[in-house]
């Protein structure tokens, strides 16, 4: 199965997360900046963070898929479980902004960025796996640290929002800036995966070669048409 229908799709579900996202947004009562930072201020900031996190893994999982040819069952649910986790973002964006930075919704919100993080790795290995060891995302991630090293900044903001001062909003703003943190690092497209885009394209645009058809079906096709001539 070609890539083409799993890739439309989940464009569709990427513009649709940020559509419901920038819906939450609250509208100020008052028609003074003033009153856009007391209604909203949270929000932006909070809708920022997060559309630019969907922007990323829209970024990557375009690239990603450049790399793979054709996809299996195992693919399209392991792209489904990536979808679930952003799909996600918008409540958990929501109730972070209508907390006022309480610690158990940034850390609801750490736990989902955290989930979206380890499903975009499974599909990444699932991939690999059904490609097989010439695989050329397998040879493009290497040992991956840039994703171990995005489990570790996010299990930090986790801990941070559980666990530093609960009764005021310090564990909170160090979650999110390790949140915040991790964006950076991500914001700019993978070039481990741009390389191998340009080192395979060749072999990717070849088409995939078709099953011969029998001799005896071949033969049979032939008379038939011999009859309708």
């Amino acid at each position: 199965m070609r890539t083409s229908r799993l890739e439309a799709f989940s464009d569709g579900v990427f513009a649709i997360i940020i559509t419901i996202m920038v819906l939450e947004l609250r509208v100020p009562a008052g028609h003074a900046f003033a009153e856009l930072i007391h209604t909203s201020g949270v929000g932006l900031l909070t809708y920022l963070l997060s559309f630019v996190y969907v922007g990323i893994y829209w970024s990557n999982h375009h690239h990603l898929f450049h790399l793979v040819r054709r996809v299996n069952g195992g693919i399209l649910w392991s792209n489904l479980a990536l979808l679930f986790s952003l799909s996600l973002f918008p409540f958990t964006t929501a109730w972070v902004d209508e907390s006022k930075l309480a610690p158990t919704p940034v850390a609801v919100y750490g736990i989902n960025l955290l989930g979206a993080a380890v499903a975009y790795i499974v599909l990444q290995r699932v991939i690999i796996w059904s490609e097989g060891p010439d695989s050329p995302l397998r040879h493009a991630i290497g040992s991956d640290a840039k994703g171990k090293a995005s489990v570790v900044l996010l299990a930090a903001g986790l801990l941070s929002a559980l666990t530093i001062d609960r009764d005021g909003h310090l564990g909170s703003i160090l979650g999110l800036a390790f949140f915040a943190a991790l964006a950076i690092l991500w914001i700019v497209p993978d070039r481990r995966i741009g390389r191998a885009i340009r080192e395979n394209e060749p072999r990717l645009r070849e088409p995939e070669p078709q099953p011969s058809e029998p001799a005896p079906q071949k033969a049979e096709r032939r008379e038939g048409d011999r009859q309708l001539s």
